[in-house]
């Protein structure tokens, strides 16, 4: 909805009406065709193919978490992109890995961003962790008529609970079902293999560099077993996105920080190819 900026230079109505702090309900309202999942698809035969994202891990650490994904995004059999960003921060203590269909997850997440912070401006507060958890489920719950087409987007939020003063992880399926993980989480089509790495690696008592290891060998694992994510690459300088989120708000790794972990595992990897005897961390 554009403001009216000639004339009078009043803003429209819609603008001046009272109603919720939602930017999602302001939209509903006044122009639902703009929201992603009002939008109506031309009937089609089979799957749509469009790029999919593919792996992303979280872990908790005491202090916060943290949340990353690898680069690939795929079509098919086809590698589609080798670069694509799919961790975005949500707010300044929380943020979204994506997983699904690529350009939907992507606008998923700015409509997303722009919720909390039409809420923060409309209300003079930040949402709860526990309620921003709740809003990108009634987001994805909206998608369902898209996901029911082949374009699902699964996401996986993290952030930092200033009320609890703990990392926490919310984890979601195509319903906009919510899930609270403890420890760690993934999604995507190699969620299984990272899963499986995060699970011989995690301790409770892990340091953030540590869990920032962490995050880098359980891609690996899955870039190993699934053809669909993408490994640390050196050659072209690609390498995971890695963020983490504690009390001082939301960070993410340099690349010269993300090259020199996935660098030593790498490295580990080259002197133990089928894996370690004991833990990499």
């Amino acid at each position: 909805m554009e403001a009216n900026t000639r004339g009078t230079g009043r803003l429209p109505a819609a603008f001046l009406t009272p109603g919720s702090s939602s930017f999602m309900d302001f939209l509903s309202d006044h122009q639902p065709e703009l929201l992603p999942g009002k939008r109506t698809l031309p009937p089609v035969q089979g799957v749509i193919e469009a790029p999919h994202g593919t792996t992303i891990v979280a872990v908790t650490f005491p202090g916060g978490v943290v949340l990353a994904g690898d680069r690939r995004a795929t079509m098919g059999n086809v590698i589609a992109q080798r670069d694509i960003e799919k961790v975005f921060p949500a707010d300044e203590y929380s943020a979204v890995g994506i997983a699904g269909t690529a350009g939907l997850a992507v606008e998923m997440v700015k409509l997303f961003q722009l919720e909390l912070e039409h809420f923060e401006k409309v209300e003079g507060a930040q949402l709860s962790l526990e309620g921003k958890a709740n809003r990108l489920s009634t987001m994805i719950r909206s998608n369902l008529g898209m996901a029911m087409q082949g374009l699902a987007v699964v996401p996986l939020f993290a952030g930092y609970d200033l009320d609890r003063e703990k990392g926490r992880i919310f984890s979601y399926d195509v319903t906009g079902g919510r899930s609270e993980e403890h420890n760690f989480a993934a999604t995507g089509s190699g969620s299984v293999f990272a899963r499986g790495a995060m699970k011989k690696l995690f301790r409770d008592d892990l340091t953030e560099g540590e869990a920032t290891t962490l995050v880098v060998q359980a891609l690996y694992d899955a870039a190993d077993d699934d053809s669909a994510t993408g490994g640390p690459d050196v050659a072209r300088r690609i390498y995971p996105i890695i963020t983490v989120i504690t009390d001082d708000g939301f960070r993410r790794l340099t690349e010269q920080e993300a090259s020199e972990l996935s660098r030593a595992v790498l490295q580990r990897r080259l002197e133990q190819p089928d894996g370690p005897r004991a833990a990499l961390l």
